[in-house]
């Protein structure tokens, strides 16, 4: 790691720029990109965004700082949980329990100063962020207090804005009350009909339905407005959904042959499993009716659910839509799956996972689809793999120490 260290800066020196070097020299002699990891530090100190160089011929990183904090005021915003980066590359935004801080993204990759965009209602704790395509929408889902319970929030902003608006969805302090304990979410856009989509596992019905383990179905207006499909709850046939994630297959090389398809992570009662929906977007054989398209309604895909390993808290798609990657805490594992585009069954890789470090929380895939990560929170450090971009396979790279308690991460 010290040889490493000292190559970056004794390059870096030749160079005449910062220790963080993204164009230093031809990219065919030493391509770079950026993996942010969240840390919380111990005993109450180091909440801290850490940067890592990719280095974009094998995939191996190089801690580059960690001196980013992830709270304007040190204390104030609880263990930070993740990160979002914006699609234009010039803003980030990260989810602590208390608060979100945003930062604007220097031209070589780090961060401005942290500011407060948002604070959560008192006595309240903030679980998830999700961001849309386009950068226009982000999502926040709560554990609630007991005046109010969990909720909703929707954000507006603008790409390479580190502002954010927060959107009346009719509750006292702006959010969207859930009749249900959230656990994760995913937005996708859809182009027929045109519409912002939003998901939400949830975990225990508040209601006296008493639909636990549930997927909810939310049409996001163009203002930020959420409405709650028709149809929606639906229910995951596996208990204590973990991660969700949307995914349009209607991108090369599937192009038109595609759908769009939404994947739950769930803990069950020992092994994990994947659950898999078909979202309607247009009347065809199972979606008979344009009530179907128009509420978004939500088909089982095939025999699912699929097996994966203990506890998926997390899922990323690689950037073709081809290939899903979903990370196992307890088991501490990635499982790779194959997305057949056209009707979303889900196909184990060979092989059909790889270790990790002890308790992985989160993975990130980088843009290229060659390399991934994952965020190993004991002891602290980060696991690499290389990937296929043909067969979606994995391979794992060498483990690399991290700050003490990664946590959330994103690659760019």
């Amino acid at each position: 790691m010290s040889k490493k260290i000292g190559g970056v800066v004794a390059l870096a020196a030749m160079c005449a720029l910062s220790l963080f070097l993204v164009n230093c020299g031809s990219s065919s002699s030493r391509p770079s990109g950026l993996l942010y990891v969240l840390t919380q530090g111990s005993n109450g100190t180091g909440n801290a965004v850490s940067m890592f160089a990719i280095d974009l011929n094998s995939g191996n990183l190089s801690l580059i700082n960690s001196n980013a904090s992830t709270c304007a005021t040190a204390g104030a915003c609880g263990l930070p949980l993740d990160i979002v980066l914006d699609p234009t590359g010039a803003a980030a935004f990260v989810l602590n329990q208390g608060a979100i801080s945003s930062y604007s993204v220097k031209s070589d990759g780090t961060f401005g100063a942290p500011n407060t965009a948002w604070t959560v209602t008192a006595g309240d704790t903030a679980l998830a962020i999700a961001r849309d395509a386009g950068g226009n929408f982000l999502y926040v889902i709560t554990a609630g207090n007991p005046v109010v319970g969990p909720e909703l929030y929707v954000f507006s902003t603008k790409p390479g804005s580190t502002t954010l608006t927060l959107v009346n969805n009719g509750a006292a302090d702006l959010g969207f009350v859930l009749p249900r304990v959230p656990t994760a979410l995913s937005a996708i856009a859809i182009s027929s009909p045109a519409e912002e989509l939003l998901f939400v596992a949830s975990s225990k019905d508040l209601s006296a339905n008493h639909n636990d383990n549930t997927l909810s179905v939310y049409g996001v207006g163009s203002d930020g407005t959420l409405t709650e499909k028709i149809g929606s709850p639906y229910a995951t046939s596996t208990i204590n959904p973990l991660s969700a994630l949307a995914v349009n297959t209607n991108v090369a090389p599937q192009n038109n042959n595609g759908g769009v398809f939404v994947y739950v992570g769930a803990a069950g009662n020992a092994s994990g499993a994947l659950d898999a929906f078909q979202v309607c977007t247009g009347i065809n054989a199972v979606c008979t009716s344009q009530s179907d398209v128009d509420n978004a309604k939500l088909l089982p895909v095939g025999t699912s659910p699929t097996s994966t390993g203990q506890e998926p808290v997390g899922m990323v798609v690689d950037p073709t839509n081809s290939f899903l990657y979903v990370v196992c805490e307890v088991s501490s594992q990635v499982f790779g799956y194959s997305i057949f585009g056209t009707t979303g069954v889900l196909t184990a890789q060979n092989p059909a996972n790889v270790s990790t470090g002890s308790q992985p929380v989160a993975l990130a895939i980088h843009s290229s689809g060659k390399f991934l990560y994952t965020s190993n929170s004991v002891p602290g450090n980060i696991s690499a793999f290389t990937l296929s971009t043909t067969s979606g396979s994995m391979n794992s790279l060498s483990t690399v120490t991290s700050p003490p308690g990664p946590s959330g991460m994103a690659a760019r």
